[in-house]
Parts: structure tokens; C-alpha cells; sequence
């Protein structure tokens, strides 16, 4: 996969081959050629594409790999502000504190606005607990966005709760 910079580079060419195509456009109108008319089409279709990978250099399109983390599965997204991702239920403090790290970095973007009263895009983990044949849903923890303005990367970082009493519960019923 591309990163933003190769797609920033790729912008550059394809820029220069728009800028390319114009100018073979124009001398195709001052020289009255036949397919001149294609020209034009071929030209806008290149700045479509210049667009197009200028775009793609803004936002990487990979996801980021924390160690440490497990593989989660996204169950619920609103498209907003509620975000709930499904986690194992024997997931120890520290994956789960990864993993929620891991979230964070790829789903919290700054498209994502508070909406319904809630100002704060929060990301919560969820296990699911079987105890005697009844199955119960259990809260894990929950990561949102630092609102402060630092300006180093500790003071930007997501603000990770763990709720330790129901991820004891959880690891009980793994057992």
C-alpha cells in the first residue's frame, strides 16, 4: 500500500502530465487536428485524476499496528460519534489497553463529530461473558480523542479508561 508521501509524489506526475495534455490540447486547437476534441476529454480526465491522488495524499489508507494489541472486530458504528468494538473475553489489561490504543488510531479521524447531545467520539470495548446459559454484554473499557491543545504526542494522546470490575468479570467467565 502507498503512503500519503508516494501519493503526494504521484500527485506531481500526474500534475505534470495534466499540464502536458493542456498544452497538446492547445496546439491541437491552433492547429485545427482532427481529434482535438478527445484531447479535451483526455486532459480533464488526467486533472480528475491529479485530483484524485492529491486526495489520497492526505490520509493514509493503512492501519496502524500497535504491539501488543489483539484483533478486534468494529460491531457497531454510528458514523459519528458512538463507536463499539467486540474484544476476546480472556483479554488481559495491557492488550486490551493496546488494542484500544489501536482503535483510537484508526478509527478516530477528525471526520468523526459528536452528535445526540455528545460532543466527544468515545470507542468502548465489549466482551461478551456466558454464564449459565445466559449471555451478558460487559463493558471493557473506552477510549476518546484529548481535547487539549498539546503539542507534543503524550499530551495529544487518547484518553484510555479501563473498568477493571468488568474486565475481572470477563476474564472469570473466559475461564
Amino acid at each position: 500500500m502507498l503512503s500519503p508521501e508516494q501519493f503526494l509524489i504521484a500527485t506531481g506526475y500526474f500534475a505534470i502530465g495534466t499540464l502536458l495534455f493542456a498544452v497538446i490540447t492547445a496546439l491541437a486547437f491552433v492547429l485545427k487536428w482532427g481529434f482535438r476534441f478527445r484531447l479535451v476529454g483526455a486532459t480533464g480526465f488526467m486533472g480528475v485524476l491529479t485530483a484524485g491522488m492529491f486526495g489520497l495524499s492526505f490520509q493514509p489508507l493503512t492501519q496502524t499496528v500497535i504491539p501488543g494489541a489483539v484483533p478486534y472486530t468494529t460491531v457497531f458504528d454510528s458514523g459519528a460519534s458512538q463507536i463499539v468494538i467486540a474484544v476476546p473475553g480472556d483479554i488481559d489489561r495491557t492488550a486490551l489497553e493496546a488494542t484500544l490504543q489501536q482503535a483510537a488510531s484508526n478509527l478516530l479521524k477528525p471526520s468523526r463529530i459528536g452528535g445526540m447531545g455528545q460532543a466527544v467520539p468515545v470507542i468502548r470495548a465489549r466482551a461478551i461473558a456466558h454464564t449459565g446459559g445466559t449471555s451478558e454484554l460487559l463493558y471493557l473499557g473506552k477510549v476518546t480523542p484529548n481535547q487539549s491543545k498539546g503539542k507534543t504526542a503524550e499530551e495529544k494522546a487518547p484518553i484510555i479508561e479501563i473498568y477493571a470490575d468488568q474486565l475481572a468479570k470477563a476474564n472469570r467467565t473466559a475461564s
